[in-house]
């Protein structure tokens, strides 16, 4: 809706007279405009008529970013509603990488939940087509030699995706899980998660199709230089700092850390060598799930926690549950799951830890020191009752059964610990059902929140 201009005998009237028969023409051509007082000639700041920025954007700056075009192909498009801009970003998401499944689900389900953003200001809709597509994306080959002397290849991959809030920031991930479509993903979720820290982190993530668990030492170290001879082309500690991520821990980046200091001559600062981060991740995330109980007038105390996985990040996950008062009851791997029924103590930890850090040891042999422990019983692990569930694990271990199964046990919240555990129909599910979900870009903020404050971070709870 066009404003008409002030008619010329306003010109004559006085100052104040002006601004109060200016304001009494834009209250009557917007019938839905806020009731303040505009007889005033002070009209509130926050008004439809102002010029500031922001989320809630004014009606005039708003209508100019909405008339221009999302995309000039064949033809200006334009969108009306923010729904409407998610589905054209998602849209053209499609034509360029619709055979990247994972990050086309990650991309959809981010952009559906800021489509109210995109509809009080139209501006972020644009900002939000820049991060359909990431600022670099770097694949190369890693060639190692095996402990039979056979030349070996594997693919390396970084996506440095935005550097808009500050250096290039992200973990690398080790394993066969690893591809072209699950890096896209990663670091398109790392964008968010390193943003809500606050910290001037940008994002990145990294990794390969190596898989470290069936390899002997001088295997891993001979892979892991030969990656880092690559890498360091593009990494540094004001341009972008990998940290720990799954199938990379301090061995690994200890081997790649020697390699780095090799080839640039010198000793960097503060660039891989966070090893107190190995944890982050899992502190992070059981002290996120404390301060959500605590919003509902809850905690995490005697709550009986079903985590699915056995790696460094469900393991600190049990270790600092047992600090809030909280029962793990199970840990999972390859091999089937442990069930405690009175709960994973700390010596009882303390054992699985002892075998889960032999490489490519699986949690069955704890079975040998437990007299209480269950394996592989019941035979459907989301038929244990328990009131939280942490999946830890691979992308889309949760889904609708799983989530209809723990709901009618009494489950009340689900605490991802992992890049997209929980599939999009199965969050559907949990709103159904009043369950309550954290995401993992929230919960697995803890990394870039310590490595930012390096070795002044701390783990006091109060904090």
């Amino acid at each position: 809706m066009m404003l008409s201009r002030p008619s010329k005998a306003l010109a004559s009237l006085s100052s104040t007279t002006r601004v109060t028969a200016t304001a009494t023409a834009i209250r009557a051509s917007f019938s839905t405009a806020p009731k303040y007082d505009w007889s005033s000639p002070n009209i509130p700041k926050n008004s439809l008529i102002t010029g500031e920025e922001g989320v809630h954007q004014t009606m005039k700056t708003t209508k100019s970013w909405r008339n221009k075009p999302l995309f000039r192909r064949q033809g200006d498009v334009r969108f009306k509603t923010g729904m409407e801009a998610s589905n054209l970003l998602v849209r053209e998401a499609l034509r360029r990488d619709a055979h990247e499944e994972e990050y086309i689900e990650s991309l959809t389900a981010t952009l559906q939940c800021l489509s109210p953003i995109f509809d009080r200001n139209p501006k972020y809709a644009f900002v939000a087509k820049t991060l359909i597509e990431p600022e670099r994306f770097l694949q190369f080959r890693v060639a190692w030699i095996d402990d039979l002397g056979i030349n070996r290849l594997n693919r390396g991959w970084r996506v440095q995706y935005s550097s808009a809030l500050g250096p290039y920031s992200g973990s690398l991930h080790f394993g066969p899980h690893m591809n072209h479509s699950v890096v896209h993903c990663l670091g398109f979720d790392q964008v968010f998660a390193n943003a809500v820290t606050g910290f001037p982190r940008g994002s990145a993530v990294g990794g390969s199709d190596f898989n470290p668990l069936d390899k002997s030492e001088g295997e891993l170290q001979r892979f892991c230089q030969s990656y880092m001879t690559e890498l360091a082309k593009y990494v540094g500690p004001d341009q972008d700092v990998p940290w720990m991520g799954r199938g990379v821990g301090q061995e690994e980046m200890g081997y790649m850390f020697g390699q780095y200091k090799r080839i640039i001559g010198q000793m960097p600062n503060n660039f891989l060598t966070a090893s107190h981060a190995e944890t982050a991740p899992g502190f992070g995330l059981v002290h996120f799930g404390e301060k959500l109980l605590q919003d509902k007038g809850d905690s995490l105390k005697g709550k009986r926690c079903l985590i699915i996985g056995a790696g460094k990040v469900a393991r600190s996950v049990a270790a600092k549950l047992l600090e809030y008062g909280a029962l793990p009851i199970t840990l999972t791997d390859a091999s089937g799951h442990v069930y405690e029924p009175d709960g994973i103590t700390e010596h009882k930890l303390s054992t699985i830890d002892h075998i889960k850090d032999e490489r490519g040891a699986l949690l069955g042999r704890y079975i040998m020191s437990s007299t209480t422990a269950q394996f592989n019983k019941p035979e459907n692990l989301f038929d244990i009752p328990c009131d939280i569930v942490i999946p830890c694990g691979d992308m889309h271990e949760i889904d609708e059964a799983a989530v209809n199964a723990v709901a009618d046990l009494g489950c009340k919240l689900v605490l991802e610990g992992g890049q997209g555990c929980v599939t999009p129909a199965a969050r559907k599910v949990l709103k159904n059902r009043g369950v309550l979900y954290a995401p993992h870009t929230m919960t697995l903020s803890g990394p870039a929140i310590v490595h930012p404050l390096g070795p002044q971070a701390t783990d006091d709870k109060k904090n």
